[in-house]
């Protein structure tokens, strides 16, 4: 992982390249490939699982009364889906013992 403390698409593409021994080229290709498959059932409206790692699940939120904060006036806030993601139990373990 970078210094930066975040993982990126380069980075994971790299360990890639360090675990399989594909070319640069081909795991950032295999990284893309596989980000775009995720993304494409999420458009679709499927929920994603990646076993020991977790779920991206899609909501769908009504419409409901917000507040703006400053004013204190009510707006009606749109109804959306959103995108959400619930850790595996082998995750939640992993984090708990990195505390």
């Amino acid at each position: 992982m970078n210094s930066g403390g975040t993982l990126t698409r380069a980075d994971i593409a790299e360990a890639v390249h360090q675990e399989v021994g594909l070319s640069r080229a081909d795991s950032g290709k295999l990284v893309e490939q596989i980000l775009s498959h995720m993304c494409d059932a999420l458009a679709q409206g499927e929920n994603v699982k990646i076993s020991g790692f977790g779920s991206f699940i899609l909501r769908d939120k009504g419409e409901r009364i917000g507040r703006n904060p400053k004013t204190g006036v009510e707006v009606p806030i749109a109804p959306r889906r959103v995108l959400t993601f619930r850790p595996s139990q082998m995750m939640r373990d992993t984090l708990a013992d990195a505390e």
